[in-house]
């Protein structure tokens, strides 16, 4: 967390010392001062290819901010936005189909508000992709988030934990080569980690770019099935310590500003790094509330709460809003519950109509419906990527291993040959159905995309080449993602 330090030191007339006075803590990034964050995060990697500058067309560079919806467990996509009411009894979904607000496209039942906002955004129904192996989690995960195949795939999947040689996240990515300009968390996940059995974070990291990239952690404390914990949301991380006065603080800078004004050879030698730049930028993050005002949901209406739902996902959703309207350039909001487990979990190998119904459907619906229509009437939505997605659909036909694991007669398998989506604002094509699946849900028949291409399109969508080559931690260059971006997503 930030930290005005309470030990006393010798540097600075009121006792503490001067290279001590901005810190970032355990809870934040584990001991990387801001002002070294905030130098690092501008840094970037400057040098172009000639490929890379020549390349751009339409939707480059519309979003000045990402919101990623990450659905982990794998939602079943017959069940939820791609029902088909003419397949076999054993595959077609026990709940009704509905029209939505895009012609000729259905959602089922449970998705009722969304429904009536869809025409908002595109629904890609053909995302697709053959694992290497049998698959799992963790390894789906990190491929949806990273772009790459996890290292050490086994025939049952990958559960390695966490790595500095990992790639990163694709919000690291994009926060180190699209510095923010203003003092703002640039990079925020919530409010749990990516988690498969006892695998937490994997693919949640800035991996081989270093820790300096790594998101904002807010994981409030509560289990998950706690849906009020959004509601004790702490941000002591950006708050000034009650024995540290703000005039006090600010006299400490100036202080600063005087040392470093006799320090001209010094000047010199740094003067690259900018250094008095991230400091104050360091400060004004503590001094300004901007950041923290963002977190309070409190300042919302009880109408406009309700709109997202009363819940883990619905409040983490309108308050990845606030964030993004604040300055946040990227913020990635983890379905609440582990990936493989029971409840509100999309991993639903057994009791999917009754878990569907009552606790995973509601949450979604309200939620993404919710941060849609929020977006567009404040007109942030054309400049906001919002993506909802998970590492996999279900299988077609219930009841069936497709993984390794048991399903009941009313549950699904895990499913990466095809499965839905959904993408909006950015550059977005509105009311857009994209790609189709056959008359199963089993394969794309259409459009295929993989989920490579998805993350190329993110990184269009905020103007940055997807094959951009970024240096791992042996100093070999790599690319961002393999992929080129899904150009038809893009009105």
């Amino acid at each position: 967390m930030l930290v005005i330090p309470g030990r006393y030191g010798k540097d600075t007339c009121d006792g503490f010392s001067r290279r001590a006075i901005l810190r970032v803590g355990s809870s934040a990034l584990a001991g990387l001062s801001l002002p070294t964050l905030l130098q690092n995060s501008a840094r970037g990697n400057n040098e172009v290819s000639a490929e890379e500058a020549r390349y751009g067309g339409k939707g480059f560079g519309t979003a000045k901010s990402v919101i990623l919806l990450y659905l982990q467990g794998g939602p079943s996509h017959l069940d939820l936005w791609d029902p088909k009411a003419g397949a076999p009894e054993n595959v077609r979904s026990i709940f009704n189909p509905i029209d939505t607000t895009i012609p000729g496209v259905q959602f089922t039942e449970l998705m009722p508000k969304l429904a009536q906002q869809i025409h908002r955004a595109t629904l890609i129904r053909s995302l697709s992709y053959t694992p290497i192996g049998l698959f799992n989690h963790t390894a789906a995960i990190y491929q949806m988030l990273t772009g790459y195949t996890a290292d050490n795939v086994s025939p049952s999947g990958q559960l390695e934990p966490p790595s500095p040689k990992d790639f990163p996240n694709f919000g690291s990515n994009i926060v180190k080569l699209k510095p923010l300009q203003k003092p703002m968390l640039p990079f925020v996940m919530m409010p749990r980690p990516l988690q498969e059995s006892n695998v937490i974070g994997k693919a949640g990291t800035a991996g081989f770019l270093g820790r300096a990239y790594d998101p904002y952690y807010l994981y409030p404390a509560g289990d998950d099935m706690d849906m009020a914990k959004m509601d004790r949301i702490k941000v002591d991380d950006l708050t000034l310590r009650q024995d540290v006065p703000l005039d006090r603080l600010q006299r400490r800078a100036s202080l600063r500003d005087t040392v470093n004004a006799g320090m001209k050879t010094l000047d010199r030698a740094v003067d690259q790094y900018a250094l008095n730049e991230y400091y104050d930028k360091a400060l004004g993050l503590v001094l300004s509330g901007q950041a923290r005002e963002a977190f309070n949901l409190s300042a919302e209406s009880t109408e406009l709460r309700e709109r997202y739902g009363n819940n883990t996902f619905g409040q983490s959703c309108l308050l990845a809003r606030r964030l993004v309207e604040a300055g946040t350039r990227v913020v990635e909001v983890n379905w609440p519950k582990v990936a493989n487990s029971d409840n509100h979990s999309f991993d639903h190998h057994s009791e999917l109509s009754t878990r569907m119904k009552t606790q995973s459907a509601p949450m979604l619906d309200a939620a993404v419906a919710g941060l849609l229509q929020d977006l567009d009437e404040r007109g942030l939505l054309k400049e906001t990527l919002v993506v909802a997605v998970g590492e996999f659909g279900r299988s077609p036909k219930r009841g069936v291993s497709t993984s390794g694991n048991s399903n009941t007669a009313d549950g699904r398998d895990h499913w990466p040959y095809c499965y839905t989506g959904v993408i909006a604002g950015g550059g977005i094509k509105r009311g857009y159905a994209h790609g189709k699946s056959d008359e199963t849900a089993s394969a794309p028949a259409e459009n295929p995309v993989h989920p490579g291409e998805l993350l190329a399109s993110i990184y269009h969508a905020v103007g940055l080449y997807p094959r951009r080559m970024v240096l791992n931690h042996l100093n070999q260059p790599r690319e961002m993602v393999k992929y080129d971006a899904a150009m038809d997503l893009f009105a």
